[in-house]
């Protein structure tokens, strides 16, 4: 009976597994929770205007964050020793705001994505973080070829 319940357990396990997300692949920064269809990474908490401008999303890891976040409480709560493994579920929630941006840049340099040929200001969201770009001076940008992102230039 016990070998039973117990592959029915194991069973219930693996269908668990199968039906969850996509897993965040380890080249993405920290706190991503999305692909877009151009190789770049998104870290949003909602799907709405998730990749704009750059093709839409391909595949959405974000569900599987919270859903893996929403588990700790639950196993805290079942195991008292697994209270102290609560604390670092909520470190990733801390770093989706925060994103590796590339060294460079500063005052007067933009980040030119080169897959998306769109520029993006200082302090614009994507500003140093795309998978693919580098940065430049703005007239070189556009001298280049590259468009202002959202046809915004920078001020």
């Amino acid at each position: 009976m016990k070998k039973l319940i117990l592959s029915m357990a194991a069973v219930a396990g693996l269908l668990a597994a199968t039906a969850s997300y996509a897993q965040v692949p380890a080249s993405a920064p920290a706190g991503t929770t999305g692909l877009c269809k151009d190789g770049s990474f998104y870290s949003g908490a909602t799907k709405k205007g998730a990749c704009k401008g750059h093709k839409g999303v391909k595949t959405w890891y974000g569900a599987s964050t919270a859903a893996g976040a929403a588990s700790a409480p639950a196993a805290a709560a079942s195991a008292p020793a697994a209270t102290p493994a609560a604390a670092p579920a909520k470190a990733p929630a801390a770093a989706s705001s925060a994103k590796a941006v590339a060294p460079g840049g500063g005052p007067g340099q933009v980040w030119v994505n080169t897959s998306t040929k769109v520029y993006h200001c200082q302090g614009d969201k994507y500003y140093g973080t795309t998978k693919h770009g580098s940065y430049m001076s703005e007239a070189d940008a556009k001298a280049k070829g590259y468009r202002p992102d959202a046809g915004k230039a920078c001020q």
